[in-house]
């Protein structure tokens, strides 16, 4: 399952992020981790599927073009790359804090 932006879902994402709580036995916050999902969304979206109104949400909305998929897609390689040069840069300094405590 693919996060979208701006809080614009598919109607199979929301259905299979439900059937993970409901059938999955999964806990909503751990599901809405997963899925880089806000907690009160799925709580939204269980009690909309629990009345059978799940197939409602987001009727209103266009759908999304290729190029907002695509870069909504970029951003978030974006973010992680930036995250895991950060956990690199830290990683480099303390192993050269490190060496330098060795040395003496």
């Amino acid at each position: 399952m693919e996060r979208v932006p701006n809080g614009r879902y598919t109607k199979e994402f929301r259905e299979e992020a439900v059937k993970a709580v409901t059938e999955g036995g999964i806990s909503v916050v751990e599901i809405s981790k997963r899925l880089s999902l806000p907690k009160s969304t799925l709580a939204n979206w269980i009690r909309a599927s629990k009345k059978g109104e799940l197939g409602k949400i987001g009727k209103g909305q266009r759908p999304l073009t290729e190029i907002e998929k695509e870069l909504a897609r970029v951003k978030r390689e974006l973010s992680l790359a930036k995250m895991e040069r950060d956990i690199l840069k830290k990683a480099a300094a303390y192993f050269a804090k490190e060496s330098l405590h060795g040395t003496r």
